[in-house]
């Protein structure tokens, strides 16, 4: 909760972006325009710890306003913190590698923009949190790249993602000691998350650190960029545990941590 007297956090989330296809277009009505939306989950996430969330939507092709009209600034002074959500597969072009399959193309208009808005939130000093695609976006806006598929790229890995059962599906974590989430998190050394990620990281960011991995095959799951501003990130999606089930990572500490971040560079 704010302190007495001070004015809630107001953090702003990245949309996600759905685009109107052969498949969506039938349906008619708001299913033919590009709809940009805040997931309801991630915005009860952050309103849990009674922060506001505020959807930054993109610019597209379709959109009223271009680029050249917006000035992400204005969001990176008004917000306290940014919050990159999940989605799309991030574009290869985006880390320098072409699609090795039509369906891994990814959404390069959705990366672009929000390239722009991490550099925004840098410059002002505000602090960055990413989720599944947003932790991926900041290992390759650093100049780390990505598996486009682990399944094809990794044939060992284990499953990380299962479309049936989405947030159902899952796995063991391992927190690696001496870094800062293993200090959030005393005497938790392993736990479950949640896996609906068929890309990771492959080549680390230069200057990243690895807070998690998944114990059965190395893959990534956390990451955390050391400097002046906050930049942290999970593979897994927080705003799908529930802190109730045994042995289900406790996402609480990050979020906190996050919002502590906020609240600190707001006073700078």
């Amino acid at each position: 909760m704010s302190p007495a007297g001070e004015r809630p956090l107001l953090i702003g989330v990245s949309s996600r972006v759905l685009y109107p296809d052969a498949t969506t277009a039938p349906i008619g009505g708001v299913f033919t325009k590009t709809l940009h939306y805040l997931e309801q989950s991630v915005a009860h996430w952050v309103l849990s710890s009674h922060a506001i969330a505020v959807m930054i939507p993109a610019v597209t092709r379709d959109s009223i306003v271009t680029r050249a009209d917006l000035n992400l600034d204005d969001y990176a002074a008004a917000l306290d913190g940014l919050v990159l959500q999940g989605g799309a597969d991030i574009a290869p072009e985006s880390y320098g590698e072409v699609p090795l399959r039509p369906e891994w193309q990814g959404d390069r208009l959705r990366d672009r923009h929000e390239i722009a808005l991490i550099d925004a939130f840098i410059a002002a000093g505000k602090p960055i949190f990413g989720i599944c695609r947003g932790l991926q976006m900041l290992n390759v806006k650093f100049g780390g790249t990505l598996f486009q598929d682990i399944a094809t790229q990794q044939p060992a890995a284990r499953s990380h993602r299962e479309h049936a059962r989405y947030e159902q599906h899952g796995h063991e974590i391992e927190i690696v000691p001496g870094t800062r989430l293993a200090e959030l998190c005393p005497g938790v050394t392993r736990a479950s998350a949640n896996s609906i990620h068929h890309q990771g990281i492959k080549d680390l960011a230069p200057g990243f650190v690895v807070e998690a991995r998944c114990p059965q095959d190395g893959i990534i799951e956390a990451v955390r960029r050391p400097g002046p501003t906050y930049v942290a990130a999970v593979q897994w999606h927080p705003e799908f545990h529930d802190r109730a089930v045994p042995g289900q990572f406790d996402d609480t500490p990050l979020l906190n941590d996050f919002l502590q971040a906020a609240r600190a560079a707001r006073k700078t």
